[in-house]
């Protein structure tokens, strides 16, 4: 049994859970070592008390789930096969009794429900979606390692968008720059969808990029990350074309502080939510708190958004293996806005920064 799936079997007999199906892919990843796409086909991993671990999955994946290091019992099923039907007629070769069952409220269809009720009806269902998160919630040496070179990388896509501004260059043509410098290293894809964003345009902190053309006095927000060999990043930067107002370079330096603060707050033992109040509290402080819209931040590991999330109210206390974002933003409707997001590794000697692209107000010539 990998020790992954030995902690999980700790938290079931902790929280009386007979049993586990885990659906989603990331954690199918994070318990098996196999890192696939299942799309509308089934991929899950059943484990319950005193039996080996189940994997269900396409048939023409077995040989790579096998080859990823997965060594238990499989149902692989071609496509013209019920893989609920092959799980029920498993468990009765088992003969196992069930009286509950914990699912991913987060991730579970009511089609699969239903069919997971079918097959367990007089199960309890329980919420494994806890239990999961905090599992991932804390990363040990290797996944350290894994996501300070996914941040080397964000940095380097930063720096390869930053250079390629210029007068006339849209923000699909600095997207499409980025990312071709990055497959090239060897990525395994975006952990999202790249965002160049530019001028009035950054106002909004979920913009699509787009056509526009980078003009002279716009403000150019970049908002990127990587998938190196499983693991995320994220970084966000602003820097100016040409030319800066009083006002974009204030709002600049009021998030740049604010963002300061927040990795200062960053210590162990303090509340989440203090790092969220930390940036927000400056930022109010300077006028612009009505512009602040969004929480300050969020975990990051096998996906860009996992737990926690960094909101004011989250009483979690920061813990050594923890990675999160601190990305305070400043957003004025029809002018602009300016983000600053960094990966913050917290070590048993305090937060690391991880991303390192310079923060310093850029004034691009």
């Amino acid at each position: 049994m990998t020790e992954r799936l030995e902690n999980l079997l700790k938290q079931m007999k902790t929280n009386n859970m007979d049993s586990v199906l885990v659906t989603s892919p990331a954690n199918v990843y994070y318990l098996s070592n196999y890192n696939s796409d299942p799309h509308e086909r089934l991929l899950a991993i059943f484990v319950c008390q005193h039996e080996d671990p189940l994997l269900i999955l396409p048939a023409m994946e077995e040989e790579d789930a096998k080859n990823a290091g997965w060594k238990f019992p499989t149902i692989a099923y071609y496509d013209h096969e019920d893989p609920w039907e092959m799980f029920r007629l498993f468990l009765q070769k088992r003969s196992t009794k069930i009286n509950s069952i914990a699912l991913e409220s987060n991730q579970v269809t009511l089609e699969r429900y239903l069919k997971v009720k079918e097959i367990f009806p007089q199960a309890e269902m329980m919420n494994a979606e806890d239990s999961l998160a905090g599992l991932r919630l804390i990363k040990n040496k290797k996944e350290y390692t894994l996501l300070k070179q996914a941040a080397a990388l964000a940095d380097l896509g930063v720096r390869t968008g930053v250079a390629a501004i210029q007068e006339g260059v849209s923000e699909f043509d600095l997207i499409a720059t980025i990312e071709y410098t990055l497959k090239k290293e060897g990525i395994q894809g975006m952990s999202f969808s790249t965002m160049a964003l530019s001028g009035d345009k950054t106002a909004s902190p979920h913009g699509t990029p787009g056509a526009k053309k980078i003009e002279k006095g716009d403000m150019v927000l970049f908002d990127l990350g990587v998938i190196y060999e499983g693991y995320c990043s994220d970084i966000t930067r602003t820097v100016a074309y040409k030319s800066v107002t009083d006002q974009q370079r204030t709002i600049y330096e009021t998030v740049r502080t604010a963002q300061q603060k927040a990795i200062d707050a960053s210590q162990l033992g303090t509340a989440v939510g203090a790092i969220d109040r930390a940036a927000r509290t400056h930022i109010q402080e300077a006028g612009y708190g009505d512009y602040f819209k969004h929480r300050i931040g969020h975990g990051l590991g096998i996906e860009t958004h996992e737990y926690p999330s960094m909101h004011e109210n989250n009483q979690l206390q920061l813990q050594p293996g923890m990675c999160y974002t601190i990305e305070p933003g400043i957003y004025v409707p029809n002018q602009g806005g300016v983000r600053i997001e960094d990966m913050i590794f917290m070590t048993e000697k305090g937060a690391e920064i991880l991303t390192e692209y310079p923060k310093e107000l850029l004034v691009l010539d």
